[in-house]
């Protein structure tokens, strides 16, 4: 593998790390949080804003980083024709999809929290962000698996 190839994956599992923890984080302590009334709306808002800037760095960071990974190492018959392929191609549809729950949920407590509420936009976007979570989840075991092939 060369230097450039291993930097890349280092940014890809850095990034998907950083990602995953920062959605599962949301989910497990600051929406509970929210809907119990512990937050203010100002607090909710940074937080949310954050969660939006890791998400939004990651996805594009695990798309480029991806994007050059899979060029550097698969074709498109062993993308779509071989376990590591079909990993892979698992890995960019869950990819897809956790960048739209995270968006979505996002935006539902930002319109909440600009109207100064908490409880509210916590109890529309949790739903989502559970979901997040467990794509966030999904992708770490199919990378796990990729890694173990």
């Amino acid at each position: 593998m060369s230097l450039v190839d291993t930097a890349m994956y280092v940014v890809h599992l850095v990034f998907a790390g950083l990602w995953s923890g920062t959605v599962l984080f949301t989910s497990y302590a600051v929406i509970p949080a929210a809907l119990n009334g512990d937050l203010r709306a100002g607090s909710l808002s940074a937080m949310t804003g954050k969660l939006k800037t890791v998400s939004r760095a990651s996805s594009l960071l695990l798309l480029l980083s991806g994007g050059h990974l899979a060029g550097a190492l698969y074709t498109v018959p062993s993308l779509f024709g071989s376990t590591r392929g079909y990993l892979v191609v698992t890995m960019v549809a869950l990819w897809f999809v956790l960048t739209g729950l995270v968006e979505v949920g996002a935006s539902k407590l930002a319109d909440g929290t600009a109207q100064q509420k908490v409880r509210e936009p916590a109890a529309q976007a949790r739903p989502f962000l559970l979901g997040a979570s467990a794509v966030a989840l999904l992708l770490l075991v199919d990378a796990g698996l990729l890694l173990g092939l």
